[in-house]
């Protein structure tokens, strides 16, 4: 059985938020509530990384384990979801998470806020699969229609990938091992090739008009 993750390659995000945006479509989601957002690390200086974060739907899961009343549940997928009609507001599991995942659509004290809500992987609820209760509660069951998550489908740059941990981790190590390190990694030089692998002839290869002499390395 498929354990469904996501992972998000700093690399190749461009900081759209199309994620966001198709999370928010798709499953109609309460005004307030985002369920994916795109945080910006060392935002303005060099070395910034933009990654798109939602529910991590972690194997030891410590929303799950906070829970006072046992609103989460693991489907045979490995997706954390859980049921809005236990669920009493306390906010515990908001504390616990290291995401920031479980949001909550009204201000106030936590008791007072209404219904936990957070990314359920395009999986739904505990109610009939692709049901208007499912949708209400949920969102879209795109998981029962052979589909993936729209957050990762919708991603221009290929970023956010989600689906079978197994198949994410290996695209993800053939990009790693793929597209070297330091300065090389993935960015001008990879994507138009540096000037001594480029094609003879080609523009800006050596030796072609209008590129600069290749440099011989003795004094002037």
């Amino acid at each position: 059985m498929a354990r469904m993750k996501f992972l998000c390659d700093a690399e190749r995000c461009i900081e759209c938020n199309g994620c966001v945006t198709a999370c928010k479509q798709e499953n109609d989601v309460p005004w307030g509530v985002n369920r994916r957002r795109v945080v910006t690390i060392n935002d303005g200086v060099p070395g910034e990384r933009s990654i798109s974060v939602a529910c991590m739907h972690c194997s030891d899961a410590p929303c799950m384990a906070v829970c006072p009343v046992d609103c989460f549940y693991r489907s045979e997928e490995g997706v954390v979801l859980h049921d809005k009609d236990l669920c009493i507001g306390c906010g515990y599991c908001f504390y616990a998470c290291p995401f920031g995942a479980p949001q909550f659509p009204q201000l106030g004290a936590f008791g007072v806020r209404g219904k936990m809500d957070k990314c359920t992987f395009c999986a739904g609820g505990p109610e009939k699969d692709n049901s208007e209760a499912e949708y209400r509660k949920y969102g879209r069951n795109r998981l029962a229609e052979g589909k993936l998550p729209a957050c990762a489908e919708m991603c221009s740059t290929k970023a956010l990938l989600g689906g079978d941990g197994d198949v994410i981790a290996e695209i993800y190590r053939q990009r790693v091992t793929s597209r070297g390190k330091g300065s090389e990694v993935w960015g001008w030089g990879t994507a138009y090739g540096r000037p001594d692998q480029r094609a003879p002839g080609a523009p800006g290869a050596p030796g072609a008009p209008g590129s600069a002499p290749a440099p011989t390395g003795g004094k002037s």
